[in-house]
């Protein structure tokens, strides 16, 4: 399975949950005007005297999933004074179909260029850093400032990732920094114990202590992970650089050693050496793979969307604890086109609902009604993990899953641990071709030096990027 799945798997288990909220993806609604949020005050649409009720603003709204256009729904539905109606694009990144169609509907400009669209972690830099950034509009520019991301309190990666030469061009409404996931019942026989507290110390700091304990639950029978791509995220997400200096491969130390961390979990059996996203992977999850597995690593979407269909009779097992190195995994990011500015109403639609979606910390602001799975009335649904600390530490993040944890104790730190600063927008292609050698090197079936020099070569036949 290609490697782009991780975060598009995901996000399209997320659309599922959303689905049920309400809302049709084509939302033509007849509700009536809100401002931006840069003015605080909403104007209304009431005809005065003989005038004409003013015509909806029209808002094009691209994305990949029906995630973001459920949302609008949600938006109209507290927004009852909204005069704005969205019209929806979706397209599925399978087959890397979104990005061209995008990226076409962009140049071409017009009234029906993209006025919002949404690009996750595999190729966000794209569009807030990369090739197409100067379609993005600056937040700023919209009203959206840079008081209302610390009042919020966003997580620094996110706001990193959105952000080209210190203006923001993009925020997520999920927060996605990874946590350590772990059964209960391996670490109580294991290490005495369940608490999430004494397990972090135990895993970590740092992978020295990670396999310290490795090896006590191999002692036990245990494997700590389920494959090596289990610790490839924090690995990613923790390095000091990126894979481009100066538009040249370059691989950090922290990602080298990958390498070794990988035959090392081999030659131990410390796993079971499976791949993520496959039967063998979601095994380990249930307790029926071919050692008990302890964890896994991942945020709150991994528990939610992809664990919960998988755990089984190991439901309510399970514990989080901040992992021994800070990392995020997956998101989705909302960009708005700079050409919206020159639109007073569409400018202040596009920024109403950017900032009711992603910088709203009120009971009525979309990260509320993410955090505590209350998008449909009367229902309850998916707590999620999101963009707002301040949201989260006001949220009821207990679940099931984890034996009645709030989650959210340990995914706000895990938010604000997790760096933004060391991805580039060829990220997919080379994470793919890099651990595709690393297992072949883990394998036998290749020596170190071999799987970095094909490393190398196989980044300049396919991207035609040289390395230093």
């Amino acid at each position: 399975m290609k490697r782009f799945l991780t975060a598009t798997t995901a996000i399209l288990l997320l659309t599922s949950v959303l689905a049920a909220c309400g809302g049709n993806s084509n939302s033509n609604s007849n509700a009536g005007a809100s401002s931006s949020p840069s003015t605080g005050g909403s104007s209304s649409t009431e005809p005065s005297g003989g005038d004409k009720p003013k015509e909806k603003v029209t808002v094009n709204l691209w994305s990949f999933t029906d995630e973001i256009p459920n949302m609008t729904a949600k938006y109209l539905e507290t927004h009852p004074d909204a005069n704005v109606e969205f019209k929806t694009t979706i397209i599925a990144t399978t087959d890397g179909a979104y990005q061209p169609a995008l990226d076409q509907a962009l140049a071409a400009g017009g009234k029906d260029a993209p006025d919002l669209y949404a690009a996750e972690a595999a190729f966000v830099l794209k569009y807030t850093q990369g090739d197409a950034s100067d379609y993005a509009a600056n937040y700023a520019d919209l009203g959206l400032t840079d008081d209302m991301v610390k009042e919020a309190d966003i997580a620094q990666y996110s706001v990193d990732i959105g952000s080209k030469d210190g203006q923001l061009k993009a925020l997520g409404y999920q927060a996605t920094g990874g946590a350590f996931i772990y059964r209960r019942s391996l670490a109580q026989d294991t290490f005495g114990t369940d608490d999430p507290t004494t397990i972090k110390n135990e895993i970590g700091p740092g992978w020295d202590k990670f396999f310290e304990a490795a090896a006590k639950l191999k002692a036990k029978g245990y494997g700590i992970v389920s494959g090596d791509g289990d610790i490839w995220h924090p690995i990613e997400n923790s390095s000091d650089v990126g894979w481009l200096v100066d538009g040249k491969l370059h691989i950090d130390t922290k990602r080298e050693q990958f390498l070794d961390l990988s035959k090392k979990l081999k030659d131990n059996g410390f796993h079971n050496d499976t791949q993520d996203w496959t039967e063998a992977w979601y095994a380990d999850m249930s307790g029926s793979g071919q050692q008990p597995i302890f964890g896994f690593f991942g945020p709150a979407w991994l528990i939610n969307y992809v664990m919960n269909g998988q755990v089984k009779d190991t439901n309510g097992d399970w514990a989080v604890t901040e992992p021994p190195t800070g990392f995020f995994w997956g998101g989705t990011w909302l960009l708005a086109n700079k050409d919206v500015a020159k639109d007073d109403a569409k400018k202040a639609a596009v920024a109403d609902f950017i900032h009711w979606v992603t910088l709203d910390t009120s009971d009525t602001g979309l990260q509320n009604y993410w955090a505590n799975g209350t998008m449909k009335d009367g229902e309850q649904g998916t707590k999620d993990s999101v963009a707002s600390a301040v949201v989260m530490s006001k949220s009821n993040g207990e679940i099931d899953l984890l034996g009645g944890q709030n989650m959210f104790d340990v995914f706000v730190p895990a938010n604000a641990n997790a760096s933004g600063k060391n991805l580039t927008q060829f990220d997919e292609s080379i994470n793919s071709i890099w651990r595709d050698q690393v297992r072949e090197y883990t394998a036998g079936n290749k020596s170190r030096d071999q799987a970095i020099s094909d490393f190398k070569q196989r980044v300049k036949d396919e991207l035609d990027i040289d390395s230093e």
